[in-house]
C-alpha cells in the first residue's frame, strides 16, 4: 500500500531521519509548495502557510539545518529552497498527505477503464491515457502477456530488410512487432509465411503454435523453402522470453513540456528509446512486485533513467488467479502530485485487477 496519511502537526519524534517535529513539518510543508508551483520557496511564505507562529528568521534557520541535512538545497543564486531527492523521498515516506477518493472519482476511473465494447489492449491504453491526464505526466501500462488463443498472425512487408508482424487474438488484442529479414525477400515469402502460420494457430494458443511449429521445422517436415522458414522463426521469437508483455505508453509530449535545455530534451528522447526495449518492461514488472501495492521511485532509483528530474509511480495488476500479470502507472518530473496519484494510480490498478477477473 502507499505511505500512511500524517496528519499535520502530529509530533513525528526522530522516527524520520532525526528530524523534529517543526522541521519535519517545514519540510513537509515546503515540499507541497514545491510540487504544487515548481518554484524555489522561501522563508517569508513558508511563515505565512505554517500554524507555528514562526519568523521568517527562525524558520530560515531550520531551512539551514534541513539543507545540512541534505534534504534540501537552494538552485543558484536564489534565497528559496528546493528539496533533493533524499528529501522528497522522506517527504513521500512518511510525511506525505492525501485523502482517499470520492465515489464520483471511483465512478469516473471505474467508467473509464469499462471494457464492454473494446479489446484489452484499447482499455489498457485507455487507462494510461487518463492517468497522464490526471498526473500531467506520461501514463505507462504494461499490458498482460498474450496466454489466449490467436485469431490471425499476417506479415507485412516495411522495406528492405524488415517487417511488421500483426496478431489478433481471440479476444480481440492486436499487437505489433517489427522484425528483420533476409534482404531482397519476395512478398510471396511473407505471404507464405502468414499462410503457413494462420493454418497452425487455429484453435491454439501462440506457445502451443510455436511448439508445434518448432517440431515440424527441426524434422524437416515443412513446405518452405530457406528463406521463409526464417521469417516464421523470426515473427514467433518476438512473442518469446517469458511474460513480458508489452508495453503501452500515453502522453510522451507531456514530459517535453516546459524543458528549459535541449540536453533534457535528449535526455528524455533516450528515455522513450530505453522504454521500447523487452528487457525494460521486464524491469517494469520486476519494480512493481517489490511490494503489495504501489512503489514510488524517485530520480534513478527504478534504475530506468540515470539522471535527476523524474519520478515514476507503479502499481501491479493482478488476474482471476492473483498472478501479477502487469503493471500500470506514471512517469513525470518529481514535483507530480504524490497525494493525488498515488490513490488514482492505487485504484485503477484494482480496477484493470477485477476487469481481469
Amino acid at each position: 500500500m502507499y505511505p500512511p496519511k500524517v496528519p499535520l502537526g502530529v509530533n513525528l519524534g526522530a522516527s524520520f531521519a532525526g528530524l523534529d517535529s517543526r522541521s519535519a513539518t517545514i519540510l513537509r510543508e515546503l515540499v507541497e509548495i514545491y510540487v504544487t508551483t515548481g518554484e524555489p520557496v522561501g522563508s517569508r511564505t513558508l511563515s505565512r502557510r505554517l500554524p507555528l507562529g514562526l519568523s521568517p528568521a527562525s524558520i530560515r534557520n531550520v531551512m539551514a539545518d534541513l539543507e545540512e541535512a541534505g534534504l534540501l538545497y537552494a538552485p543558484h543564486t536564489s534565497a528559496g529552497r528546493l528539496p533533493t531527492e533524499r528529501g522528497l523521498r522522506l517527504f513521500v515516506d512518511g510525511l506525505l498527505e492525501f485523502g482517499d477518493l470520492g465515489e464520483e472519482e471511483r465512478v469516473e476511473i471505474t467508467a473509464r477503464c469499462a471494457a464492454s465494447g473494446r479489446s484489452l489492449q484499447e482499455t489498457l491504453a485507455e487507462a494510461g491515457q487518463m492517468l497522464s491526464g490526471l498526473a500531467g505526466a506520461a501514463g505507462l501500462v504494461v499490458a498482460p502477456k498474450s496466454e489466449g488463443l490467436v485469431r490471425h498472425l499476417e506479415f507485412v512487408g516495411l522495406g528492405p530488410g524488415r517487417a511488421l508482424v500483426v496478431l489478433v487474438t481471440a479476444d480481440g488484442r492486436v499487437e505489433n512487432r517489427v522484425i528483420e529479414v533476409p534482404a531482397g525477400l519476395p512478398p510471396s515469402a511473407m505471404t507464405q509465411a502468414s499462410n503457413y502460420l494462420n493454418a497452425r494457430l487455429a484453435g491454439r494458443s501462440l506457445d502451443e503454435a510455436k511448439l508445434s511449429v518448432a517440431g515440424e521445422i527441426t524434422a524437416n517436415r515443412t513446405a518452405l523453402d530457406a528463406l521463409t522458414n526464417q521469417v516464421v522463426e523470426a515473427g514467433l521469437a518476438t512473442w518469446s522470453g517469458g511474460g513480458g508483455g508489452s508495453l503501452i505508453i500515453r502522453g510522451q509530449a507531456k514530459l517535453l513540456q516546459n524543458l528549459d535545455h535541449a540536453a533534457r530534451v535528449g535526455e528524455i528522447q533516450a528515455l522513450f528509446e530505453r522504454l521500447e526495449a523487452q528487457e525494460t518492461v521486464l524491469r517494469l514488472l520486476e519494480l512493481a512486485q517489490r511490494g503489495q501495492g504501489v512503489q514510488i521511485f524517485i530520480g534513478a532509483e527504478s534504475g530506468l533513467f540515470d539522471s535527476a528530474g523524474l519520478s515514476m509511480v507503479v502499481a501491479p495488476f493482478r488476474n482471476g488467479q492473483e498472478k501479477i500479470v502487469g503493471a500500470i502507472g506514471v512517469i513525470g518530473p518529481t514535483r507530480i502530485n504524490y497525494g493525488k496519484i498515488i490513490p488514482v494510480v492505487d485504484y485503477t490498478a484494482r480496477v484493470i485487477g477485477r476487469l481481469l477477473g
